[in-house]
């Protein structure tokens, strides 16, 4: 840096005292950039710190002239030092050239610093080295393109574009045209610089896509959505593990997109389709045979093998090759679907075949329940209903959730339970009695679910009605699916399933979420199809930040207001009414007639409060809603809350709903809360609402 800025005495004054004007020089630090291509225009992006680093060590220690391959950003692309190339790993892209970066000179349209070529920036350097040991500025340089680079002073270097003269064959080049900044090293220049990613891996996530090669409003292919998604978690896990991280307890989660969109339109559907499509309209029908028809061909047995197949292999594939170039890893493996994505992965998850141990556990059905776990559940109840101190009671007469279900007032009364606690005890259990039937009559009409479909009933009593396919086994146990808009409720219902039975998870992943926008039209619900005949909202996923948005809570506020409001007018209009309507008694008799009037609205006031009351009760008992074994006993259903902009009109955000998820810290970081607690690391605070 100071050997940038120009002597304080004046120039004349300063040459003749400098004993060693060697000594001002200091080489320039290279950084590493690769160039993007988008759209046909070029940007010239910078490795993180870390990778620069370590490019820059591999350039030092000789190795250009070896084939020597250097991973960067997190292991996802390799360098090639020799051939100067950034090359994916786990999925195609182009390749992208890689430069050694020194000077800078800034461009034409979008003002970016555009790196010169190795070579003239060597030139560049050169002059510039020798311009300061002698103090000899005003020099020029000739570019390969026939421009000129003057420096005037180490503050002050000025690249001009040369102007063709008529005689364009013959012409020089000129100091005219509109000069352009020239910048030395990267320090000097408006760009940021990423600090790296941790090198710990602690999970790895596969995320498939919907319909279409885009996957949001921006029309950015899934590598572009993934790559916002694994950004958004590199700053969650910086502002809420913090101290797991401190303790090198953390270090990132892994996402990488599964694509099989271009697998499915390189069977030659495309053309297919191009044959038969009119030519009118060209643009819609063009997007409806790329994107819309997606949910078509996997209603197609045929095509449907096609996508199963190729998902499945490339999630396998991706998992082989993540582990050979991580084999230090030792982390689970979730995966995560979006839209139609999620429907398929949901597919593929309730065919895969469980271990025999486990098939045997899942044929005991409800029986699983009882010994150990079941007598847990029956003090759970009994600590709900604050009746703790019979534990001891219930656990010697081996009690366990079943049984508890099946006993009466007498059998209570001989285990010597006081009438107090029986009362409680009966009462929560005709309170749960409707629930429990329902389930009780699936299993004595279906028998014990022993496949993983069973406990998925359709109207024609077959098992799950997927369409025909040949269903390939993944070669791990997902952690945990998770769903964002996905219509996989819809498309079971559609398929004539009715319900799905509290018993049934799915074979080898014991955790589904099922991620959605309030104003997403392609999201459904699943916790409704587990229990129907109870009504409750879903889960209200908290604000990143730790708090609900101002908006909703005003809203809240209001309605609450309003309610309040109305019980007192409504109370107040009754009141009235009747001393209004009432027949006139003696001047003795005013003192009791006021009194019955207070009696007899103090009696009214209550049915009047209690619309207050319900909804805190349901607040309380919400956690505590059974929606089955599918998430293991805790709830599924997730809705985000909207933005303030987003609750003026749902319609027009309606399409955005259905993108936001790439880009929402909300989703992900309930992503990460559910991955990092199976491995017992809690957020650093907890989050109000959060399960």
């Amino acid at each position: 840096m100071s050997a940038q800025e120009p002597p304080r005495p004046p120039p004349a004054a300063a040459e003749p005292p400098e004993p060693e004007p060697g000594g001002r020089y200091e080489a320039v630090a290279p950084h590493w950039f690769y160039c993007r291509v988008t759209d046909a225009r070029e940007r010239w992006v910078p490795f993180s710190a870390q990778d620069s680093e370590r490019l820059e060590e591999a350039h030092g220690a000789g190795k250009d002239q070896d084939d020597v391959v250097v991973p960067t950003s997190g292991g996802r692309y390799d360098v090639h030092l020799r051939a100067r190339q950034r090359v994916a790993v786990y999925w195609e892209e182009e390749v992208s050239e890689v430069r050694r970066c020194t000077w800078f000179y800034k461009g034409d349209k979008d003002n970016k610093f555009i790196p010169y070529s190795e070579s003239f920036s060597e030139e560049l350097e050169e002059a510039y080295m020798i311009a300061v040991t002698l103090d000899e500025w005003k020099k020029k340089l000739e570019s390969p393109n026939r421009e000129v680079i003057i420096l005037h002073n180490p503050k002050l270097m000025v690249h001009y574009h040369p102007v063709a003269s008529s005689d364009d064959w013959v012409s020089t080049p000129t100091e005219q045209g509109r000069p352009r900044t020239v910048k030395r090293g990267v320090e000097n220049i408006a760009v940021e610089i990423p600090s790296g990613e941790p090198q710990q891996i602690d999970h790895l996530v596969f995320v498939v896509h919907g319909i279409g090669p885009a996957c949001d409003i921006r029309f950015r292919s899934i590598v572009q959505c993934v790559n916002d998604f694994r950004n958004v978690s590199l700053s969650m896990l910086q502002a809420h593990f913090r101290k797991a991280q401190e303790q090198q307890q953390v270090g990132r989660v892994e996402f990488l997109p599964v694509n099989w969109h271009s697998s499915l339109h390189s069977t030659g559907v495309d053309v297919d389709l191009e044959r038969i499509t009119l030519p009118s309209i060209n643009r819609l029908r063009h997007f409806i045979n790329d994107t819309i028809l997606d949910v078509f061909f996997y209603n197609s047995s045929t095509y449907c093998q096609t996508i199963v197949d190729t998902v499945a292999s490339e999630m396998n594939r991706l998992h082989q090759l993540f582990l050979q170039r991580n084999p230090q890893f030792k982390g689970g493996v979730s995966i995560a679907g979006h839209s139609l994505g999620s429907l398929i992965l949901f597919d593929l998850l309730t065919n895969q075949k469980a271990d025999p141990e486990e098939d045997e556990h899942r044929a005991q059905g409800s029986r699983t329940t009882s010994s150990t776990g079941g007598i847990e559940e029956v003090k759970e109840i009994l600590k709900k209903l604050e009746l703790s101190e019979y534990c001891d009671v219930f656990e010697k007469e081996k009690m366990d959730r079943q049984a508890l279900f099946l006993c009466t007032e007498t059998n209570l009364k001989e285990m010597g339970i006081p009438l107090g606690p029986r009362m409680k005890i009966l009462h929560y259990l005709s309170s749960k009695t409707e629930m429990k039937v329902t389930a009780e009559l699936w299993l004595h009409t279906h028998g014990p679910p022993n496949t993983s479909t069973d406990c998925l009933t359709s109207k024609s009593d077959h098992p799950l009605s997927q369409v025909s396919a040949n269903y390939p086994q993944l070669n791990y146990k997902p952690t945990i699916f998770f769903a964002f808009g996905s219509p996989i409720g819809m498309f079971l219902t559609v398929r004539g399933v009715k319900r799905i039975d509290p018993n049934y998870s799915l074979p080898t992943c014991k955790g589904f979420f099922n991620i959605f926008h309030p104003f997403d039209p392609v999201a459904y619900r699943i916790e409704p199809m587990i229990v129907p005949h109870l009504e409750f909202e879903p889960m209200l996923l908290p604000h990143h930040k730790g708090r609900k948005r101002m908006h909703l809570e005003l809203k809240e506020g209001l309605t609450r207001m309003s309610v309040d409001l109305k019980n007192n007018l409504l109370g107040s209009l009754r009141v009235a009414w009747q001393s209004f309507t009432r027949a006139p008694l003696p001047a003795l008799e005013a003192a009791s007639a006021e009194a019955e009037a207070e009696a007899e609205a103090g009696t009214e006031k209550p049915p009047d409060t209690k619309p207050e009351e319900p909804p805190a009760a349901v607040k309380e008992e919400t956690p505590l809603i059974n929606v089955g074994r599918l998430n293991g006993g805790n709830r599924i259903d997730y809705v985000l809350q909207e933005k303030p902009i987003e609750s003026f009109n749902e319609y027009l955000f309606a399409l955005q709903g259905h993108l936001c998820y790439w880009e929402s810290e909300d989703t992900v970081l309930l992503v990460l809360k559910e991955i990092y607690q199976t491995q017992g690391i809690t957020l650093d605070q907890p989050l109000p609402g959060s399960q």
